[in-house]
């Protein structure tokens, strides 16, 4: 018989539905009834893409004897991490302070009846004692035993608990706090100083991508002037060894989460969306920023996979490829030497051989996942063929294994839309489109903000996720933070009066729900269900900071609009940071970004056509500026016919004939410009 998550939407909680452990949602039926029957609460979050999530259902959650326990002893809550980041921020930031290390996935915490609060806590737990970790039927046993035995003992540390809780949530500055440029140049230091010198990207194994990390390295390198060439190598061998790695995909486009390695070889192999919005994003600046094809071709491939894979006939971007297939990890993206050379013509063989290194060991279980390890220039030298012709090999030897790859058991499917994922996707489609100059980019992007407008967007209010045609749960910062800057990015990309609307509205909502007094954004809003903490982040974690990414809307919002409201809002979510900020910089970068940007206002070029006759004039005007890479800028192209609203922007006139630019820079606007030779001269200079 299934239990109480066979009703819900989350693809994560009907995974469960059918264990014999009797599975509740998070809500007032699971609380109550551990309060009634004075039960401490299993607490256990994952989501459907986590391979260890899998394992341990597989050993405990399906096994009969470890249920009848959970059942006798806990009244069981199962959370979709991705679904409820409320819940996830909260317990994950307890099991650090309980256990002084950092969590994962599954998180399995203990929770009192009366307060929820935890008392004791993990991630994976074995079904039989293992690498110092006794089994779990017997933790059950033990913690069930001192909830019961020991309540002052345990009253004692929910004390402390509760007090480390609250005084997290608390601004870390003050409202005369100075913002100053030199943390700036101190994250660029630390940045560094964690930089793998032999294999690249930050840290040892295992290795995550951190686009935030590399953003910050281009946005000094353009600070400099381009002087500071250590910090753009840095971002350019990471983001080559990331493209050349088996993190990312080499057939079909798109990374996954992160490297098991160092030398970014064998991934995890669950792919997430919110990962692959910010990287696209990245590569398709950098491919600005330095001209390198690689990048462009990254760019192309990786949102060509999320139009064909991850993108719903209804418009939103689904979640999450899964690490497994036919209950093995990796198994469908691995090769056997035989199957390759059969599908392949000798010469492609040849090639497709020495490019990935199939004359190599064996480098996962046995098989093959696909990594660079010789360039094609090198393969051509060595078989005496030209370049055009390595090339054209490669090509016709990914297309026949793509197409074979598609014939196998694929991955499982995270369907359900999250708001936030959206919004990062919906930026990374928008700047990519503009960038490469690519409308199916940007189509693409308008699909999934129609779907969240649609969907997702009611009186006003966000809601945060969306499967099967039932959208619910009360949206959080990110949400809100994460679609205002996809729609921003959007908006350079093409103008659309009724999306400016949009995210005014977000921005608006935004500061009315979530805004701390003292400077700052809630992760929840003022009318949420209360939790034992109302969590305020300032660090990047895996996606960056909402109340960075926030001061960066607000920033520009304010500057492209002339509303000083915004301007303030950003300025006290930094000074409330600060103290954080300054004391670990290269942690905070949508945060530093945001400063940046207060210490040297965004530059605003906004241009105006003088109706369709002049629309082909236009396009050329915003591909020379799309071609520049310029962080420090926010550019929209506005037909005469277009929209806009009263204020700054209605300034902003139509001109006769042609086109016009208005340029406002360093608080102060200079004389509009009729000249794209003109502007191509400002800018430059």
């Amino acid at each position: 018989m299934p239990n109480s998550l066979i009703n819900e939407t989350s693809p994560y909680l009907q995974q469960h539905a059918r264990n014999p452990v009797d599975w509740y949602p998070w809500g007032e039926a699971a609380l109550n009834k551990a309060r009634t029957e004075n039960k401490p609460i299993l607490l256990s979050i994952g989501y459907s893409a986590c391979h260890w999530c899998h394992v341990m259902e597989h050993e405990s959650f399906e096994d009969e004897a470890t249920a009848r326990v959970m059942n006798a002893l806990f009244v069981n809550i199962k959370v979709d991490r991705e679904e409820r980041p409320d819940l996830d921020k909260v317990y994950q930031f307890a099991h650090q302070l309980l256990n002084q290390r950092s969590g994962g996935w599954p998180l399995n915490m203990f929770l009192t009846a009366d307060e929820h609060i935890p008392f004791f806590g993990g991630t994976y737990f074995p079904p039989q004692p293992r690498h110092g970790m006794p089994a779990f039927v017997d933790i059950l046993q033990r913690v069930s035993d001192f909830y019961h035995d020991h309540p002052e003992d345990v009253g004692r540390q929910n004390d402390s608990v509760r007090e480390y809780l609250q005084r997290a949530s608390e601004g870390s500055g003050s409202a005369d706090h100075e913002i100053e440029a030199a943390v700036l140049d101190e994250a660029r230091r630390q940045l560094e100083g964690s930089y793998d010198k032999n294999y690249a990207g930050f840290g040892a194994a295992p290795k995550f991508p951190h686009p935030t990390n590399i953003e910050r390295l281009l946005r000094h390198w353009s600070a400099t002037g381009g002087t500071d060439a250590r910090a753009l190598a840095m971002a350019r061998t990471t983001l080559h060894a990331m493209a050349s790695g088996g993190i990312y995909d080499q057939l079909g486009g798109g990374f996954c989460r992160y490297a098991v390695d160092a030398q970014w070889m064998i991934p995890h192999f669950e792919k997430m969306l919110y990962d692959n919005g910010p990287l696209l994003a990245l590569y398709a600046d950098a491919y600005v920023a330095t001209g390198d094809s690689a990048f462009k071709r990254v760019a192309e491939e990786t949102a060509q996979w999320v139009m064909r894979e991850m993108q719903s006939p209804s418009g939103g971007y689904y979640s999450t490829l899964d690490a497994d297939s036919e209950g093995e990890e990796g198994k469908f993206y691995t090769w056997r030497l035989a199957e390759v050379q059969q599908l392949l013509t000798d010469q492609e063989y040849a090639v497709l051989l020495r490019h990935y290194g199939l004359d190599r060991p064996p480098n996962f279980e046995g098989a093959w996942h696909l990594h660079v390890f010789r360039s094609v220039e090198n393969i051509a030298a060595e078989l005496h063929f030209d370049l055009p012709m390595v090339q054209a090999l490669l090509k016709a030897a990914r297309g026949k294994l793509l197409a074979v790859r598609e014939t196998r058991v694929r991955p499982g499917r995270d369907e359900k839309i999250l708001t936030s994922w959206n919004g990062l996707m919906i930026k990374g489609m928008a700047v990519a489109g503009r960038r490469l100059g690519r409308e199916d980019f940007i189509a693409s992007a308008e699909q999934a903000l129609d779907f969240v407008r649609n969907n997702l967007w009611v009186d006003g209010r966000l809601l945060a996720t969306s499967k099967d045609g039932k959208a619910h749960l009360m949206a959080y910062l990110d949400d809100y933070a994460f679609l205002a800057d996809g729609v921003l990015a959007l908006l350079e990309a093409r103008w659309c009066g009724d999306d400016l609307q949009m995210l005014i509205a977000l921005a608006d909502a935004m500061m009315e729900h979530f805004a701390a007094d003292d400077g700052g954004f809630y992760f929840t809003a003022d009318d949420h269900e209360k939790l034992i903490q109302r969590p305020r982040p300032w660090m990047d974690e895996a996606t960056p900071s909402g109340n960075g990414i926030a001061a960066q809307v607000l920033l520009r919002l304010g500057y492209l609009l002339g509303n000083s409201a915004y301007i303030d809002a950003a300025e006290k979510t930094l000074c409330a940071a600060w103290h954080d900020v300054h004391g670990f910089p290269h942690a905070h970068n949508a945060l530093l970004t945001a400063a940046e940007e207060f210490l040297y206002p965004t530059e605003i070029i906004v241009l105006r056509d003088a109706g369709k006759a002049a629309a082909e004039e236009m396009a050329q005007w915003t591909a020379v500026l799309n071609r520049e890479y310029a962080p420090r800028r926010l550019q929209v192209a506005i037909p005469g016919d277009g929209s806009v609203p009263s204020g700054a922007l209605a300034g902003y006139a139509a001109p006769t004939t042609g086109v016009m630019a208005y340029i406002c820079r360093e608080g102060r606007c200079l004389p509009p410009l009729e000249s794209l030779a003109e502007l191509h001269r400002r800018e430059k200079g």
